[in-house]
């Protein structure tokens, strides 16, 4: 960092980071106003920010939003979350924690098959219709889902966007993940459940009276529209696939969601203008406003210095390099997106692990995969998964707040990354 272009993109990440937490101002108006920052003090440039693989918008996350979106938004026709929201109601007998802990359960399998993004597209609908038949506030249970799957996601290669770079840098397979990370993210679902049980224990108000009339209704009235809702469950399952497949089909799971939405548009009797109308365009705004903004950091060289000056603190040091990759991963990946951090970590995690004869087990790369995707849960942007949520619950007038979203999310991520610091160190050096 010795030329001014570094220092300026600094103070305006820093200065744009700072009003998103005060939130005197939209969050999309200062990320879309730090970003025209960046372009006039010459941190990034149109090529960068437009068509840069490393540094600019990741056009695959905004698509892969935007298609899935659009796939929800007809679903939400047919009345289908509605009937799971009565469904899961009546399973959980209309108990708060019960509710809760069901939806948990579901979002971190459901992000371990799929992403942790469409995910929590698929359950933040049925968690507000939820929450509005409980009479209780919907904050809670969308926090309590965000975080789930950011859990649930780390144990699959396909659960969370980095873990995917990772594979393909350090030659990593499906079946390494679900050996070496899969049994740890199963355990730390647990430890949430428990975490958010306390945490959100004032949440958790039954209502017998409530209670008794969601336990009369008949979920199955809900389908107001049987044929959509057929030609969108089968849209959806051959999304899935795709998702699922991508290791055969070679296909961007934004590709497969573009394809599919615009093929269930295309088959159904939904209007156009309508499904355009259900997308998220604010968040959208949003990430892309964010990815040009840690661009002008990695093309200024600020996210670079930042990590070679991890690597120098490790050094040849296998145990300390694991333990501070891990914990500095999640420090950083709560501050910026982890998908860029990871891009960014991912060549110089490859040198440590060559001048360390190649490692023991990948134990640096796992380390690198659970720093980045639990610290993702410390703030309320730390993930693309929390800034989703908060975009759905805005438009639901359910707003959440930054301060609120992460005073929650330091406090799991802190536990699950001394958990998983724990976990690292028995399973490779001390029984390794």
């Amino acid at each position: 960092m010795n030329n001014w272009h570094s220092w300026a993109a600094v103070v305006v990440f820093v200065g744009a980071y700072a009003l998103i937490i005060s939130e005197k101002i939209h969050r999309v108006a200062v990320a879309l106003g730090g970003a025209g920052l960046m372009l006039v003090i010459g941190a990034t440039d149109d090529v960068s920010a437009f068509y840069a693989k490393e540094s600019g918008i990741d056009w695959n996350v905004i698509f892969l939003l935007m298609g899935m979106m659009m796939i929800v938004g007809v679903l939400k026709k047919t009345g289908v979350f509605e009937y799971l929201a009565i469904w899961s109601v009546k399973r959980a007998r209309a108990k708060p924690f019960r509710v809760m802990a069901m939806l948990i359960v579901i979002t971190a399998v459901a992000s371990a098959l799929l992403d942790n993004v469409t995910t929590v597209l698929l359950i933040a609908p049925v968690t507000l219709l939820v929450c509005e038949r409980l009479a209780l506030p919907a904050a809670p249970f969308l926090i309590a889902e965000v975080l789930a799957s950011n859990i649930g996601g780390t144990a699959t290669l396909v659960g969370d966007p980095p873990n995917i770079i990772i594979a393909s840098r350090a030659d990593l397979t499906f079946n390494d993940f679900l050996v070496h990370l899969a049994p740890l993210s199963a355990f730390l679902v647990v430890v949430l459940l428990v975490l958010c049980r306390v945490m959100f224990r004032k949440t958790f108000v039954y209502d017998e009276d409530r209670a008794a009339e969601i336990m009369t209704l008949e979920e199955g009235e809900a389908i107001k529209h049987p044929r959509l809702l057929v030609q969108g469950l089968i849209v959806l399952a051959l999304v899935v696939a795709g998702f699922v497949l991508h290791p055969v089909l070679h296909y961007a799971p934004s590709i497969v969601a573009l394809l599919g939405a615009g093929l269930l548009v295309a088959i159904s009797s939904a209007e156009t203008n309508e499904v355009l109308a259900e997308v998220e365009w604010p968040t959208l705004a949003f990430f892309a406003g964010l990815f040009v903004m840690i661009g002008g950091l990695i093309d200024t060289g600020v996210v670079s210095e930042i990590s070679k000056a991890l690597a120098d603190m490790i050094g040849s040091n296998e145990l300390g390099g694991s333990m501070t990759l891990l914990s500095g991963s999640a420090v950083l990946s709560g501050i910026v997106d982890n998908i860029p951090y990871v891009a960014t970590m991912a060549p110089i995690t490859s040198d440590l692990v060559h001048t360390m004869g190649g490692g023991s087990d990948h134990v640096l790369w796992w380390a690198l995969a659970l720093g980045a995707d639990l610290g993702g849960n410390a703030t309320a942007i730390g993930a693309s998964a929390n800034v989703v949520v908060l975009g759905i619950a805005e438009r639901n007038r359910q707003p959440i707040s930054f301060w609120q979203f992460t005073k929650y999310g330091l406090i799991v991520t802190a536990v699950t990354v001394a958990l998983s610091l724990g976990y690292v160190w028995l399973r490779y050096f001390a029984f390794g």
